[in-house]
């Protein structure tokens, strides 16, 4: 089972060069049952990572223009009526896809953020007065652009909850940018590597669901529990710790933060072939897990504190087992 999620991770690395942190975040993401939001500038194969990603397990994949004429019926889908029939049948939208890209959902207002964000969170929509299942296997990746703002509808701090994990990517060294040419140029010969997957047949959804079953079943030692806990109760209650980390943040992590954190380290020691959850794996996957939960001081922002700096502050005053 960890051959095959290698092997993926293996052609997500080859398609997306210089971006391992979101590859293998993504694959955290599928494992433990969650989404994505992924902030970075434009042009940094954001859609091509998710596109890579159907091509290596057998699932539907469908972009998502997020603009601010968009309407919710454009995302779930709408009561078309028949007049051959007299009847209304329903036509599914973009959201009864296995994976969904977002790309730029703060460009949409708000009731379209809603829409997709109960999708997520309920992992169903209703259309009038009927409820429709989405599949099994549903995995949404939203991106930001950070560098424009304007006209942006910023996603509201309850909503922003509702993601597993906030991934924050940049751009690429001079090494690998030499690389991401010889790599588009060799596809527009046709002449692009795919060997990795070419004779590997592709990731069964059943394979998914037997390996987030594994996940869960991965020991988490009661030390590494008391430690994962004690790191988000650090960030409602900061001043038992740091007056510096007290006048930064306003509101620290919600439980489902303890629940994304516990979930994603487990798929984070699963993927690196552990069958016992250590702190590292904690430490690994926490900024991730907290970058968007927490709300941040005035002073803060006035001081020019990032949330990463948060994050690492207070990884180094909550004491590891």
């Amino acid at each position: 089972m960890h051959s095959q999620f290698s092997t993926l991770l293996a052609h997500l690395d080859s398609q997306v060069l210089g971006q391992s942190h979101l590859t293998q975040s993504i694959l955290i993401a599928l494992l433990a049952d969650g989404h994505l939001l992924v902030e970075g500038p434009p042009g940094l194969a954001k859609t091509r990572a998710v596109n890579a990603l159907s091509d290596g397990i057998d699932a539907n994949f469908h972009r998502v223009q997020f603009t601010p004429d968009l309407l919710p019926a454009d995302l779930t889908g709408t009561d078309i009526y028949r007049p051959e029939t007299g009847e209304f049948i329903f036509q599914k939208g973009p959201l009864f896809h296995n994976l969904v890209l977002a790309d730029e959902i703060n460009r949409a207002p708000a009731k379209v953020q809603s829409a997709l964000l109960e999708a997520m969170a309920e992992r169903q929509i209703t259309v009038g007065s009927t409820t429709y299942k989405l599949p099994e296997l549903f995995l949404v990746m939203a991106t930001q652009n950070p560098l424009e703002q304007e006209g942006t509808y910023p996603l509201p701090e309850a909503q922003l909850d509702r993601f597993l994990m906030h991934v924050e990517i940049d751009y690429p060294d001079a090494a690998t940018e030499h690389k991401i040419l010889a790599l588009t140029r060799n596809e527009a010969l046709s002449q692009a590597n795919n060997s990795l997957l070419a004779n590997t047949a592709k990731l069964l959804q059943e394979d998914i669901a037997t390996a987030r079953t594994d996940i869960l079943k991965l020991h988490v030692s009661e030390a590494a529990e008391t430690y994962l806990v004690q790191l988000i109760m650090a960030t409602r209650e900061p001043e038992k710790y740091d007056a510096d980390l007290a006048s930064w943040i306003d509101i620290g992590a919600s439980p489902r933060a303890t629940i994304a954190l516990e979930r994603c380290a487990r798929a984070h020691a699963w993927l690196h072939q552990r069958d016992f959850v250590s702190p590292e794996d904690i430490q690994a996957v926490l900024s991730n897990v907290l970058r968007h939960r927490l709300i941040y001081s005035y002073h803060a922002q006035a001081q020019g504190v990032t949330p990463n700096q948060v994050i690492s502050k207070l990884v180094s005053l909550v004491p590891v087992p």
